[in-house]
């Protein structure tokens, strides 16, 4: 086995030594004599037989091969903190992994501030984020495989914090046949077009959300292959505004004025499927994603 020569500490104090411009300023910071901290670089330099360091009048200057080692040693030092952060939060009874089911339609600009806040505490632990759609996003809540969720629906027998609503568009190209049609268009003739949908993430998928009734129908696995075949004059499709906004705004998509239902609002709840058993790092991230609710909480007005 291999035994190494240096020490964390010795990388460490090398770090500040650069990092604060030289070893009086080091010394103050570390709350260390300027001797020991010089002591432990030049035995780092004599059992590394490389030179790290080189004095230019009052300031220590890396060599070129003092850079590269340091490089190297910041990733190091950086492991070993986050290791003993991730042995403190153990210790809390911090979970070492927190899963975060999103529902795919979920706009992830409400959501990227939270997680922010979350990594400054979090080193250490890790997160998984993992999408679902429709049936998929209740199987989390159900079989309580996430720690929390965030969905379209509550399940029967759970509860949810309302986060926020957003809409629901029918589009397609401005060329399509539906596009062009004079009037408001009939859900009857609407059932006579081709449809795409987003492929349900469930393992026993139940269709009973949204409008499903074209005889013909395409599945696709995400928004922006949908947003891509429509480009193409191929059918229509419900999204969320959120992922339509710039095609709509370029002329690539258009609404349809369907008779009806000129769109259709869907709120967003988070859900903690084992409320129970809920660790101090879900808490935190739970509490997070809450906090930003405010943001997003009144119903937009729609774009035209």
């Amino acid at each position: 086995m291999y035994r190494a020569k240096t020490t964390i500490e010795q990388w460490r104090i090398l770090q500040a030594v650069v990092d604060y411009g030289g070893y009086a300023h080091a010394a103050a910071k570390l709350n260390k004599s300027q001797s020991s901290l010089n002591h432990a670089v030049t035995k780092l330099q004599d059992q590394l037989g490389v030179e790290l360091l080189e004095v230019i009048g009052r300031k220590a200057h890396l060599t070129e091969a003092g850079e590269v080692m340091l490089r190297r040693a910041r990733l190091l030092t950086q492991n070993i903190q986050e290791l003993e952060e991730l042995a403190t939060n153990i210790n809390q009874n911090w979970e070492p992994e927190i899963t975060l089911a999103v529902e795919l339609a979920f706009p992830r600009e409400y959501l990227y501030p939270a997680l922010v806040d979350f990594h400054k505490y979090s080193r250490g632990s890790r997160l998984k984020i993992i999408n679902t759609v429709l049936t998929g996003t209740e199987e989390a809540i159900t079989e309580k495989w996430a720690d929390l969720v965030i969905s379209g629906t509550i399940p029967r027998g759970y509860l949810g914090e309302p986060l926020c609503q957003h809409y629901f568009y029918a589009v397609c190209h401005p060329e399509h046949e539906l596009a062009k049609l004079p009037h408001q268009i009939d859900p009857r003739e609407l059932a006579q077009h081709l449809q795409l949908v987003i492929k349900d993430s469930g393992k026993l998928p139940i269709e009973k959300q949204g409008w499903l009734k074209s005889e013909q129908r395409w599945t696709v696995s995400d928004f922006g292959a949908a947003i891509d075949i429509m480009a193409q004059g191929i059918g229509f499709c419900w999204l969320p505004e959120f992922t339509i906004r710039e095609a709509l705004s370029q002329g690539k998509l258009v609404k349809l004025a369907i008779k009806g239902s000129s769109f259709r609002v869907i709120p967003f709840y988070l859900v903690v499927p084992s409320a129970d058993k809920i660790g101090p790092g879900t808490e935190m991230l739970y509490q997070q994603i809450l906090a930003l609710r405010q943001c997003p909480s009144q119903l937009p007005e729609p774009q035209a």
